[in-house]
């Protein structure tokens, strides 16, 4: 998948308007996500995406490593993207989804392995939701408004769970 594939895959599924959001949407959720790694998995997990994409969560980021939860990496990717938690968790889900579909699982598994998936620990779990629901698919695709969404508590207003 070149820069072109991959960021209008984002585009389509988020609904967004253009590709300034979807490029925002990306950057926020791939350079918060390269922070939060380590160098080693960040460089393993980018090398199958695009040379424009891939730069988020290697170049573009200066310190990895850093040791925060999911409520601040949601925090965190609301802030880059300029977008409400909500939508922020519910991008960062997607985007997640979309970089699944091109890395080897074993590089994937690696970043699973890096994050805390337990409600007892991090919450980490929430990131790999639509992965773990199957991925993107044809329901998701022929459903009006696209695929998974956001359960009723994001939709709400109530950020305490995304």
């Amino acid at each position: 998948m070149n820069f072109d594939e991959f960021t209008g895959t984002v585009q389509h599924r988020l609904e967004l308007p253009g590709t300034g959001e979807t490029l925002r949407a990306i950057r926020a959720t791939l350079s918060t996500l390269g922070q939060r790694i380590p160098a080693g998995n960040a460089e393993d997990l980018a090398a199958s995406l695009p040379m424009e994409i891939k730069w988020y969560m290697t170049g573009a980021v200066t310190e990895h490593g850093q040791h925060f939860d999911w409520a601040e990496f949601v925090d965190r990717v609301s802030e880059i993207e300029g977008v409400d938690r909500a939508d922020a968790a519910y991008h960062a889900r997607v985007v997640v989804d979309v970089v699944h579909t091109l890395v080897p699982e074993s590089d994937f598994w690696q970043l699973r392995d890096s994050l805390p998936e337990s409600e007892d620990d991090e919450n980490w779990g929430k990131l790999f939701e639509i992965v773990d629901a199957g991925g993107w698919g044809d329901a998701e695709e022929a459903q009006t408004g696209g695929g998974p969404q956001p359960d009723s508590t994001e939709q709400g207003g109530d950020d305490s769970s995304a």
